[in-house]
């Protein structure tokens, strides 16, 4: 799971009125939008997901996005397919058609600020605006109705540039083609990551233990290279973290994250992880190899991933550490409860009460409901329920991973739930008991804290509760206080590696987790 971002501006575009653009106050039309291609970003015909912003005019912004949580409704957006747009022409959008929250034309006059955006890739609903994608400036209006606002005019005129991939030295960048996906998508596909290596890998002889590391929803590989490396880098150099490998694997795809699940849609990624990965890994690296040399981590759907390998490939991994993981018991996924029968809704509890997806300090603030409906507006690829489909749903007649609930009405498909089960952490534990018991015995240390933004304490408390009827013994950690986003604030990644050294080498002892 993950939150949104980016704001900010200078005066400039707040000064920016009714002096760009053509807004139509006198027609008594309803607000519309006509969206120009700019010649100076385009040379030939353009296609993708066109999505327009709309949000109040404070605070003012560079580039309008999503808002998230308390605020998500303070930030309207439309959308609408466009196909072969050439340079100089236009196009019309009614922004009622398709819209989070609410058709325009129902929000009340103010002063607001538009923005449109063409998403080129269809990747806008996991990452955001990416490389290649055409904004339009933001506009700034006061005193606009959209009962009576007439036609808008905005042209794209900017692409976003290419980001390049910022590699540090003592870092390497993971490219290996997998014979087994490559096969499933009839097409080359890389696995990708960035492997870090410990300060003290280029002048010993010494093999290491590797650390598999993974990210969550919204995770990119450029982000792996820029930020991720270079921080278990220093930590290794500062005597912070033991010396090991991290192998940082990018579980990004076109349908969101793949989670090293192997799927009917996303196609084998365990095993080609543990089968075809990781020994071409171990004969280019000093790895120790064998299950107590490779160990797990990862955050939020990185966290499911890396719980996911280690009770899916016992003797493969000999360790792992999810933190703040995804809904491991579907008794909970995020609220509703997917194992009930008669199947629920998804948006609505028995009692009628909305599910709460969202918590902020404290208080629920954005409902599974706004989630998913913001997210059928933003596009039908890459967003966080749609991801989730892509890993765990049986695939539909269209081709297309068949859809857990309605969006409309959010009722739940029992069909759709009852092929989710297989992902079911606490179900596979139930039916794989006597097998996994001893593999698993003290290799599984979760930690989340009580408050998690996303309510992903509930499913891990019952995870807990499974494991202890099974006796089957897993570590389970509850920050007090803590949410997804500061999991880690007070030594928390120094706590986990402590914790994998004294797994690797028993004499090692680790403090408790803070």
């Amino acid at each position: 799971m993950r939150s949104y971002r980016r704001l900010g501006l200078g005066l400039a575009l707040v000064l920016l009125l009714a002096s760009v653009g053509a807004l139509a106050q006198d027609t008594e039309q309803p607000l519309r939008f006509r969206i120009k291609l700019g010649r100076t970003v385009a040379s030939q015909a353009v296609s993708g997901r066109l999505l327009v912003f709309m949000a109040p005019f404070e605070p003012p912004r560079d580039e309008l996005s999503p808002d998230f949580g308390a605020n998500a409704r303070r930030t309207w957006v439309a959308a609408a397919e466009i196909h072969n747009l050439k340079p100089e022409e236009a196009v019309d959008l009614d922004p009622d058609q398709l819209a989070y929250p609410a058709p325009f034309s129902t929000r009340k006059a103010g002063d607001y600020q538009f923005m449109a955006l063409l998403d080129v890739n269809h990747d806008y609903a996991y990452a955001g605006d990416t490389a290649g994608d055409l904004l339009s400036p933001v506009l700034s209006l006061q005193q606009v109705d959209p009962k009576r606002a007439g036609a808008l005019e905005l042209t794209l005129s900017r692409r976003v540039p290419d980001k390049k991939l910022e590699l540090q030295a003592g870092t390497d960048l993971l490219d290996f083609q997998s014979p087994a996906l490559t096969a499933f998508w009839g097409r080359p596909i890389s696995m990708r990551g960035v492997v870090v290596l410990p300060p003290s890998y280029a002048t010993s002889d010494k093999k290491f233990t590797t650390v598999y590391w993974t990210h969550g929803y919204g995770g990119t590989l450029p982000a792996l290279a820029k930020y991720i490396a270079p921080s278990y880098q220093r930590m290794m150099q500062e005597g912070k973290l033991p010396e090991m490998i991290y192998v940082l694997l990018d579980e990004s795809c076109p349908g969101g994250t793949h989670e090293f699940a192997d799927s009917v849609n996303n196609g084998p990624w365990g095993k080609a992880l543990t089968q075809e990965l990781i020994p071409y890994l171990e004969s280019k690296y000093r790895m120790e190899g064998g299950r107590n040399g490779r160990l797990l981590t990862g955050h939020s759907s990185g966290g499911w991933a890396a719980l996911w390998l280690e009770v899916t490939y016992p003797e493969t991994f000999g360790g792992s550490w999810p933190t703040s993981p995804d809904p491991s018991d579907f008794r909970s996924f995020t609220g509703p409860n997917l194992r009930a029968r008669p199947a629920g809704n998804f948006y609505r509890g028995p009692d009628g009460k909305p599910w709460m997806l969202v918590r902020e300090k404290g208080k629920d603030t954005m409902s599974l409901d706004d989630y998913a409906h913001q997210e059928r507006v933003l596009g039908d690829y890459g967003g966080q329920f749609a991801s989730f489909e892509w890993v765990f749903s049986p695939r539909g007649k269209d081709g297309r991973p068949m859809p857990l609930f309605d969006r409309d009405t959010g009722a739940i498909n029992a069909e759709v739930a009852d092929a989710w089960v297989k992902y079911d952490i606490a179900e596979v534990l139930r039916k794989n008991a006597d097998r996994l018991r001893p593999l698993l015995e003290n290799r599984i240390h979760l930690i989340v804290g009580t408050e998690d933004t996303f309510h992903l304490d509930e499913p891990a408390r019952l995870l807990e509760q499974t494991a202890k009827e099974l006796g089957i013994k897993i570590q389970f950690t509850y920050l007090e206080g803590k949410n997804h986003m500061n999991l880690y604030e007070g030594g928390l990644e120094e706590q986990i590696g402590q914790e994998m050294e004294a797994l690797v080498h028993p004499k090692a002892k680790a403090a408790p987790a803070q």
